[in-house]
């Protein structure tokens, strides 16, 4: 590396990025001074790239120039042997030859396999994300975890954080200006303020095992307290700094050995918030408290509303679960299910506020204020409670409620080991409760999405009469993805579809959403049952793609193993065309009453791709009743396939004055209890288009022909009784016609379908080539024809066969 010219010296200020944020450039040496790793922040600092630093001394940076052949001193930021750590500033060299002093941190650091290097680091100051500044020391002092005060020269109180006033039960204004034995009289003060009274004339740190012990501790209990000198500029000692936490003696262990004792298990045993809190109350009432009551926020807070807690306004809550020792106490008189308001700044509030656990005396002045103020907390002075303990309710970052415990019976009041205990029992309470309501909330979220997703209302179809139901899934597990659809066909047929999307929630409902559209849009192009299945499948297969791409996790990444149903049936020749993936075949009650399953190649489930789908085409006479299901019908615990099997056709079997009763039966018959998995029920009777619905005309390729297929037209139309439907039927067969001995190959045919309420008009061909509409210009005296049909019709389109293609057009007769 050659050297650079030197300019003077620029401190790292001057490097920082353009976002003005704080980075730090690192780098790595090995034990001979080389650079074997250099970080983007590095490049951003000094300039150099990589590849132009490793593997170089790393004397070449230092802007005083050392050769490879020289040692670089300490001055320069040589490492001293022996160390493990070094820091210190250096003055390097920028790539552009300006001279930059960093203060570096330098870690000697080996690996496993006994390689050494060290680790050298550089923060680059920016402009900081928080203030610091006297705001962010106020926070400090006022939010620290630890019970901190402040005493003058005099050993007087000038500052008390919340904690301290937690401790002491009094706010800072009603100790400013006090001695420590003035505030709290106790020969433990009196041995505290000595020891502060050392500090200030030594300047040396004290500790103290109690600096305070309220006169209801035990004699294992209190605050253990740090005193430290607070110095001013000279080193006068000015104040001192009493930093405190509490002690219990236990080391921990005992709190752990009592939460032993509890039957934790019994709480959350159920998705339902009003029980998990009975079963708070039930195990911390006898063996914590006297009284217990588990009060939960009114109205509960939404879903959205994470790190939520209650502002130290008045809170609204419910009591949902209270539990007394004495039966029959003033206290139990509580209203379970009631309302009620705590007041501002009272102890409940305080403790929502501030998100943890709290104790109190019942002659500390908060919960003198709170009963003076809230008529409802009066059961606290008539029955002799003396020790209260508030624990607020918190999962999933938000705050649910929380419980108050009492004791009056018991002398003991409540200490820190009780909180413990307290803590841990309403922590699992709190996470059943919000676990029970975010399913709840799911399970209405996935109900409305699927009852969205699936069909409204059944089509008026002439080639069947259907019926269909739907039942949820009644386990916890909650919706699942089963579904159903009809959907009309060209040429009067009808589609029958049922499907099982894998998994249950949210996550199914949509997959189930998902796949019902692709259905709808592959079934509204004509493709046969096998190749709409291929194309479901590779769509299903690119969707779990996706997902997985995403990080998805979950069962059945986007709807791998959903199982589908696909029947297609046509009244005019009474055949049915069924193609299945991994879906229970349907059920058939034939006119005479024989029932049997479709014997319907059994293709894999969706999503595993490579493998076929084949189709059965069989006949289906009219007045047979078709039934599809979902596997949850046949499923029920109590039974095995054969049994579920037989009490479906018995019931299928039976006569019937509606579908609607016909699938009654069936539920009835198989289901004894809510289903364990999501049942989709769909029964249709088939109907036939006999041969006075339906007129087919052969149709030579000669322009001159289509003169005549109008009057074909015109004829059969007056023998339905249809005259007035002629002239537009005319022009739709007339450009039908024109179209497909002029595009098309022969050969050519002409059929038209009555049915109730429509009006079809087909005209097939050989050649497989697809129409389009086309926009004709002014002076073209052709491509208006598939526009025109398109403005008359009431639908159009194209579907396609082995022998050609058939282009149809569907008039409504209801104005007619």
């Amino acid at each position: 590396m050659e050297q650079l010219p030197t300019s003077p010296g620029e401190r790292p200020e001057e490097t920082n990025a353009s976002d003005g944020s704080t980075y730090t450039a690192t780098a790595t040496l090995s034990e001979q001074g080389i650079v074997t790793e250099w970080s983007e922040d590095a490049r951003r600092l000094l300039g150099y790239t990589p590849a132009e630093i490793v593997g170089q001394p790393a004397a070449r940076l230092l802007a005083d120039g050392a050769r490879d052949d020289e040692d670089v001193d300490e001055s320069a930021g040589r490492i001293p042997s022996g160390q493990d750590r070094w820091s210190g500033t250096v003055a390097l060299r920028h790539r552009d030859g300006r001279r930059v002093e960093l203060r570096l941190l330098a870690h000697r650091w080996t690996s496993t396999g006994g390689n050494t290097k060290w680790f050298v680091v550089s923060a680059v100051p920016g402009e900081p994300r928080t203030p610091w500044g006297d705001a962010l020391k106020e926070w400090a002092f006022a939010q620290s975890p630890c019970f901190l005060a402040v005493f003058d020269e005099d050993l007087r109180l000038v500052r008390a954080n919340a904690g301290m006033e937690r401790a002491l039960s009094l706010t800072e204004t009603e100790m400013r200006g006090l001695r420590l034995p003035e505030i709290a009289p106790d020969p433990v003060s009196d041995e505290t303020e000595r020891r502060m009274r050392l500090v200030v004339e030594t300047g040396e740190l004290q500790h103290v095992d109690a600096f305070v012990r309220p006169t209801d501790a035990r004699a294992d209990h209190g605050l253990a307290a740090s005193l430290a000198p607070l110095r001013d500029a000279d080193g006068r000692v000015r104040a001192v700094c009493l930093a405190a936490h509490e002690k219990t003696g236990t080391d921990g262990e005992r709190p752990q050995l009592l939460l032993s004792d509890f039957d934790t298990a019994g709480i959350g045993t159920s998705m339902d918030s009003a029980r998990t809190a009975e079963e708070l109350a039930d195990a911390a009432v006898p063996r914590i408290a006297d009284f217990a009551v588990v009060d939960l926020l009114e109205p509960p807070p939404r879903a959205d509303e994470h790190s939520s807690r209650p502002a130290a306004g008045p809170v609204t809550v419910s009591h949902t679960a209270v539990r007394s020792l004495l039966e029959g106490g003033l206290e139990s008189q509580v209203p379970v299910g009631g309302t009620a308001v705590y007041p501002a700044l009272s102890p409940p509030v305080e403790c929502l506020a501030a998100g943890r656990g709290s104790v109190y005396a019942a002659s500390d002045p908060a919960v003198a204020r709170w009963m003076a103020q809230d008529p409802g907390a009066a059961w606290i002075r008539h029955s002799g409670t003396h020790s209260l303990m508030m624990v607020p309710l918190r999962a999933g970052g938000t705050t649910l409620g929380l419980a108050v415990f009492s004791r009056h019976q018991r002398q003991e009041p409540f200490h820190p080991e009780d909180l413990w205990l307290a803590e841990e029992l309403t922590s699992k309470a709190a996470v059943s409760i919000h676990n029970a309501r975010r399913n709840t909330r799911e399970h209405t979220t996935t109900m409305t999405l699927q009852r969205s997703l699936l069909p409204h209302s059944l089509p008026d179809h002439p080639a069947l009469e259907i019926a269909s139901r739907y039942l949820p899934a009644g386990t916890d597990a909650g919706v699942g993805g089963d579904w159903f659809d009809v959907i009309p066909l060209s040429g009067a047929r009808v589609a029958l579809v049922v499907g099982d999307v894998v998994g249950h929630g949210i996550r199914a409902s949509a997959t189930m959403g998902r796949l019902r559209t692709a259905v709808r849009t592959l079934a509204d192009v004509d493709l046969p049952p096998d190749e709409l299945l291929t194309h479901l499948d590779d769509l299903i297969i690119h969707l779990s793609a996706d997902e997985g791409d995403q990080g998805a996790a979950g069962e059945a990444a986007g709807g791998i193993g959903t199982t589908c149903l696909y029947v297609v049936y046509d009244p005019v020749t009474r055949r049915c065309t069924v193609a299945r993936a991994g879906h229970p075949p349907p059920a058939v009650v034939s006119p005479e009453g024989s029932v049997y399953l479709l014997d319907v190649p059994a293709g894999p489930p969706l999503g595993l791709g490579g493998l076929p789908f084949e189709t059965l085409e069989t006949e289906i006479p009219e007045g047979s009743l078709l039934a599809l299901y979902t596997d949850g019908l046949l499923q029920p615990r109590e039974r095995d396939i054969d049994e579920s099997l037989d009490s479906m056709f018995a019931a299928l079997v039976r006569p019937a004055s509606s579908l609607d009763t016909v699938c009654d039966r069936v539920l009835a018959a198989l289901l004894t209890h809510r289903p364990d998995d999501d049942v989709a029920l769909l029964v249709a009777r088939t109907r036939a288009l006999h041969a006075d619905k339906v007129v087919v005309w052969e149709l030579p390729s000669d322009p001159s022909v289509v003169a005549q297929a109008r009057r074909y037209t015109t004829e059969q139309l007056t023998a339905w009784g249809l005259d007035e439907a002629a002239f537009v039927t005319e022009l739709v067969v007339s450009e039908l016609v024109t179209n497909a001995i002029r595009y098309g190959a022969p050969p050519i045919e002409l059929r038209l379908i009555h049915d109730d309420s429509t009006l079809l008009c087909e005209v097939s061909d050989a050649s497989s080539t697809a129409p389009h509409m086309r926009r004709a210009r002014t002076f073209d005296e052709g491509g208006r024809g598939l526009l025109l049909v398109a403005q008359l019709a009431e639908r159009w389109g194209t579907r396609h066969s082995t022998l050609g293609k058939t282009i149809w057009a569907e008039q409504s007769l209801a104005g007619f």
